[in-house]
């Protein structure tokens, strides 16, 4: 045979392969609001970056009717690309061929490219649209995610892996996102839960749909599985590319330097003003962190979730840090089981990854109860006082107002290698509240008192300048 025709055969296949399952099913796809494989690899790559592998590659079992139904690929779509003109490896899973149910040679294309990603130390993002392990093929299916995820974890803390549900996700399938750093979802066109509607209607008889038993919304608010949740797969393809410009490549690097206009020695005076001096008054942290981080930018982690705690990235001087902060405006930014475990996690990523972490501190403590003791607000504490006491990276802590207690200590404290700390003029320092402190302090002269609001007034101001203020003023106590 001619060259020539072997040219014409291979772009046949190439456009075969373009095609997936046929255009009636590439139809289907958009119906229901979700691109196919290579729409969505086209919006998060850079033009013309993407380098295909395993273009032509099919399954192998010939059972239970797959004899009739050859789809070059397979169903899922394997390669390299760029991103900002970074090297990152990604897969993408084909709903129009076999439901992008996940099957031998699918599974064998996710791992190469999970080990190239691996030996080259590059990030490496897959995108999720499966209905699950390939029934017709039987146990390899299963090993096949057995070998993904085996892979994730050796992955993990050595290269950025992240994660995009853009349609179903189910059984098996939800334990490799999950292994991986961070989960995108977009908002009622994916969907992630371990059992279906179905089963749990047979098991549990309870009613429910597939949005409210998995969610974006459930993921981002409730379970914080999702760390992010976008409106549209363009959207959630967006954020992708803009939080790794806050990652490095791998473990061994440093993350991207970006120039910046934003003066490094600027002054806001509204930060003056920012904090109440009224210890019981809400404010967001936000806002102080926008005003101090570069062109005031903060990427946001889990904002839905535990939003007692804020968490994300940003850039200080042009360098990327993780940002770790108590919300007053939520439960006056008190430590409970959900946002200990939420910051735990996000300090160890950027432990892994070389990226420098600022903690903005005003917690009252660990929220009290029987709920929180019973489900185990003792472990979830001792995890973010191990992420914090076990990261080597640079830590800086900006006291905001109170640090009392143990979360004092956990927050970061000079005690656990915080390598700065700094104290807010309004910062107060002490095992408990003045209010607190001074009932147990004082109990007997309140009670003998001629008018004890009047004298737990004075005993409270006097607390809160010889305990909580002197303890802030002082350089050494606090470096």
């Amino acid at each position: 045979m001619s060259a020539q025709p072997k040219i014409q055969q291979l772009n046949d296949k190439k456009a075969q392969s373009r095609l997936g399952g046929g255009q009636a099913r590439i139809d289907a796809q958009h119906k229901k609001g979700r691109l196919t494989a290579r729409e969505r690899l086209d919006l998060l790559l850079d033009k013309g970056s993407f380098r295909e592998v395993d273009a032509f590659v099919i399954h192998r079992t010939h059972d239970f009717g797959l004899d009739e139904q050859k789809f070059t690929g397979d169903s899922v779509v394997t390669g390299w690309g760029t991103i900002d003109g970074r090297l990152v490896y990604v897969y993408s899973q084909d709903f129009t061929v076999f439901g992008g149910s996940l099957g031998e040679v699918h599974a064998e294309k996710i791992c190469k490219i999970m080990d190239l990603a691996m030996k080259n130390g590059a990030p490496i993002i897959g995108l999720n649209d499966s209905g699950g392990a390939r029934i017709q093929e039987g146990v390899v299916a299963l090993a096949g995610y057995a070998d993904i995820f085996l892979r994730n974890t050796m992955a993990s803390g050595v290269i950025p892996q992240i994660s995009a549900i853009m349609g179903p996700c189910a059984g098996g399938a939800v334990y490799s996102p999950a292994l991986t750093d961070f989960i995108f979802m977009t908002r009622n066109t994916s969907y992630m839960f371990v059992t279906g509607p179905d089963v749990v209607k047979a098991v549990t008889h309870e009613e429910v749909t597939q949005e409210e038993l998995g969610g974006a919304s459930v993921h981002s608010e409730k379970s914080g599985v999702c760390h992010v949740a976008a409106d549209s797969e363009a959207d959630t393809l967006y954020l992708i590319r803009k939080v790794l410009g806050y990652m490095p490549q791998n473990n061994m690097e440093d993350s991207p330097f970006v120039t910046t206009t934003d003066d490094p020695l600027r002054m806001d005076d509204a930060l003056n003003q920012i904090v109440p001096d009224d210890p019981n008054k809400p404010y967001d942290i936000k806002e102080v962190i926008n005003m101090i981080m570069d062109d005031g930018n903060f990427f946001e982690i889990h904002e839905n979730y535990a939003q007692n705690v804020v968490v994300g990235f940003a850039r200080l001087g042009g360098h990327s840090v993780g940002i770790i902060a108590n919300q007053p405006a939520v439960l006056a930014g008190v430590l409970d089981i959900d946002a200990s475990e939420k910051a735990a996690r996000f300090i160890r990523f950027c432990d892994s990854f070389n990226i420098p972490i600022i903690t903005f501190e005003d917690v009252p403590g660990f929220l009290p109860g029987t709920f929180q003791e019973h489900h185990g607000i003792i472990r979830s504490g001792a995890k973010l006082l191990y992420a914090y006491c076990e990261a080597t990276v640079p830590k800086l802590t900006v006291i905001t107002r109170k640090a009392y207690g143990g979360a004092y200590c956990v927050m970061s404290s000079k005690h656990i290698r915080s390598d700065v700390n700094f104290a807010w003029p309004t910062a107060e320092i002490a095992v408990m509240g003045p209010d607190g402190a001074v009932n147990i302090i004082f109990r007997k002269e309140l009670e003998s008192a001629k008018d004890p609001v009047a004298k737990k007034a004075e005993l409270v101001a006097d607390y809160k300048e010889k305990i909580c203020k002197s303890l802030c003023s002082g350089r050494t106590w606090l470096y």
